[in-house]
């Protein structure tokens, strides 16, 4: 089995803000596949289906992003899986541009919070991750202000756009080919 996990806040308040690119991400992948992603276990809304061949859980943590790690270990205790080879993390970065992606094999938090609870959780940096980009924060903003607001219009348009590469990106990672995702999707696009 192979977990995606994408992060976010639950609730009607958070739909569609920065922060919750994950939760979209994993949203366009259900829709693609036809999967509904609401069963409420380990802390988070999940579906399970079988993309490409490989059985696949798609994770949407409940726990609000700051305690996501508490989601994501549950499930990789309960499934017994390892999150260096069976765990993709999706998420937001205010260092890249809305309409672009950057593919990692694993890293540091960069100061993202849910990273932070997923590496103090799991006990490792080694998981793959695709990071969607958000923009940065205007200056003399509040970071969390501008995390938990929404997209503009024009950004909203350029996540829609990207979202085919990020569900291409996840296929290509859980058929253990994380460096032709890297390759093909990360700056793609120019800012």
């Amino acid at each position: 089995m192979f977990v995606i996990v994408g992060l976010g806040n639950p609730g009607k308040k958070y739909e569609n803000t920065r922060h919750n690119a994950g939760y979209m991400a994993i949203d366009a992948i259900a829709a693609k596949y036809g999967i509904s992603v609401k069963e409420k276990k380990h802390k988070a809304l999940c579906g399970t289906c079988v993309i490409e061949g490989q059985k696949v859980l798609l994770v949407k943590p409940e726990t609000y992003m700051n305690l996501s790690g508490e989601s994501v270990a549950d499930v990789l205790n309960f499934y017994k899986l390892d999150p260096e080879e069976e765990l993709l993390v999706i998420f937001d970065d205010i260092s890249l541009a809305p309409g672009n992606i950057r593919i990692r094999k694993k890293g540091s938090a960069g100061g993202h919070n849910g990273i932070k609870s997923l590496i103090a959780h799991t006990g490792t940096q080694g998981f793959m991750r695709i990071k969607v980009g958000v923009g940065e924060k205007p200056s003399g903003w509040d970071l969390a202000d501008y995390v938990l607001g929404h997209f503009s219009e024009d950004d909203n348009k350029k996540l829609a756009e990207i979202m085919p590469d990020v569900i291409q990106a996840a296929v290509l990672i859980m058929q253990g080919d994380i460096d032709k995702a890297m390759n093909d999707y990360n700056a793609k696009k120019q800012e």
